[in-house]
């Protein structure tokens, strides 16, 4: 069993950053693939951005593209998501999930999630 744990939530005015960190407990998540997932009020959870257990398979959704930046520390049994130049329409519960099955796409289909954490972008 993995518990994932979000922090790193929070309110920040358009232009700013923010980095969100998903820390594992129960279990190591060096073999796993992670995923960020947002969810929107009354929206379906998006996804986000994934990484792979060796970090050299990266996939982002086209709305982050060149703002947000996926990465991981398998030594902290922590993974990142570092948001910059925040918009607005980021604003949502944003949520990691861990799979042990490789990394193929940007699928939604994890077996372990968080709470989520709450990011609201400022206009």
């Amino acid at each position: 069993q993995v518990q994932l744990v979000e922090s790193g939530g929070g309110l920040v005015q358009a232009g700013g950053s923010l980095r969100l960190s998903c820390t594992a407990s129960g279990r190591t998540l060096t073999f796993f693939r992670v995923g960020w997932f947002q969810q929107a009020p009354g929206k379906e959870r998006k996804f986000v951005a994934a990484i792979n257990w060796s970090a050299d398979k990266i996939y982002y959704a086209d709305s982050v593209k060149g703002r947000f930046t996926i990465s991981r520390d398998n030594a902290k049994n922590t993974v990142y998501l570092q948001m910059n130049s925040l918009k607005p329409e980021d604003t949502a519960v944003y949520y990691c999930a861990a799979d042990p099955s490789p990394l193929t796409g940007r699928g939604v289909q994890y077996d372990y999630w968080g709470q989520g954490t709450q990011v609201t972008v400022s206009s």
